[in-house]
């Protein structure tokens, strides 16, 4: 005898008949079938069969089975026993795909989401986008390409988005395809489907190629760019990430003048361009970062013998500028290895 029992799925309850089969975490629940049901009896009424055969399956049967592959990654021929096979499952599925009935159930369930949220049914600006992926070893090389700028070989998938993220249009092709020719793509189907939209947000990857031909259709294309205070350090100009980098760290104490290369190099022998090792300019001074202090260093030698050089060194300075100009506007440019002459204060 057949009973009936009601299984949880997906948040929701589903009518199954004892004996016939057990419900698939993919299959639709009555609260579903109430929305897409009454959409599907009269497209049935639309298109009888020549034969006036009404069909072996439910039409609630094919979208269960049709939802499983779509979740299960499954080929249409390993479809469970229990469900429609290939041949009624992708008979409909194909049909629905081509006269766009597919498109149209999409389209009532976003509307009425955004009813829902408090939103008119159609959207007036949309957001459009790319991501690259990479494409499975099966995948035939034919539809695949290489993105040249994020270096991602496989395909590239464009959206338009609402401003809730409900799906408008969508394009897929190869990763190298340029986001200008998906994005005009993109356009013509957001006009095709949604024809209230004036208003388009992009990022800087798409060019005025997308402008020009929103222009010609109607809608305003708006580049959003990315705000300087989001800009990570690895994302920064290479003159800014060490900034960034060191941003706790202290500036030197006190004007950094440019000397000779001549007193640099002999400041640079003598030792006056090395400081104490702090801290805040650990950075600047990597060579620095042994221990000053401690079992084995003397430091009462070590500030003589640097105050004896202080004075060899000032001497020689003292003769070198009266030869070359001390003015720091006159200066000739400073070299990578360069430093100032000046001794550090002692403890």
């Amino acid at each position: 005898m057949l009973e009936l029992c009601r299984c949880p799925v997906g948040g929701g309850w589903v009518e199954l008949v004892m004996g016939e089969r057990k419900a698939y975490p993919s299959d639709l629940t009555d609260e579903q079938w109430a929305v897409v049901g009454p959409f599907l009896d009269p497209w049935k009424a639309r298109h009888p069969s020549v034969s006036g055969h009404q069909g072996r399956y439910e039409l609630r049967e094919i979208l269960n089975s049709i939802f499983y592959q779509n979740r299960t990654g499954c080929q249409w021929a390993f479809l469970p026993h229990d469900l429609p096979p290939k041949s009624a499952t992708y008979y409909y599925f194909a049909l629905w795909r081509k006269d766009g009935t597919d498109q149209a159930i999409h389209d009532l369930l976003r509307c009425q989401a955004r009813e829902r949220a408090g939103r008119a049914e159609d959207p007036t600006a949309v957001v459009l986008d790319t991501q690259s992926i990479r494409a499975a070893d099966h995948v035939p090389a034919a539809t695949t390409g290489k993105d040249a700028g994020k270096r991602v070989p496989g395909r590239k998938r464009g959206l338009a988005v609402d401003a809730l993220g409900l799906i408008i249009a969508v394009v897929v092709a190869a990763a190298s395809v340029t986001d200008n020719l998906i994005g005009i793509r993109l356009l013509d189907q957001v006009v095709e489907h949604t024809p209230t939209v004036t208003r388009a947000w992009v990022d800087a990857g798409f060019k005025h190629d997308v402008a020009i031909h929103g222009a010609v259709l109607g809608i305003d294309i708006e580049v959003v760019k990315r705000h300087p205070a989001r800009v990570r350090a690895d994302q920064a100009p290479l003159g800014r990430r060490a900034d960034l980098r060191h941003a706790d760290a202290a500036p030197p104490s006190g004007p950094r003048i440019r000397e000779p290369h001549s007193i640099i190099g002999i400041a640079h022998v003598v030792g006056l361009d090395r400081e104490p090792c702090t801290p805040a300019h650990r950075h600047q001074h990597p060579d620095l970062a042994g221990p000053t202090t401690g079992p084995g260093v003397n430091t009462t030698t070590a500030w003589d013998l640097i105050a004896a050089r202080e004075a060899t060194a000032t001497a020689a300075c003292d003769d070198l500028r009266e030869q070359t100009p001390s003015s720091a506007t006159n200066s000739p440019p400073s070299t990578p290895n360069s430093s100032t002459c000046r001794s550090p204060a002692r403890p």
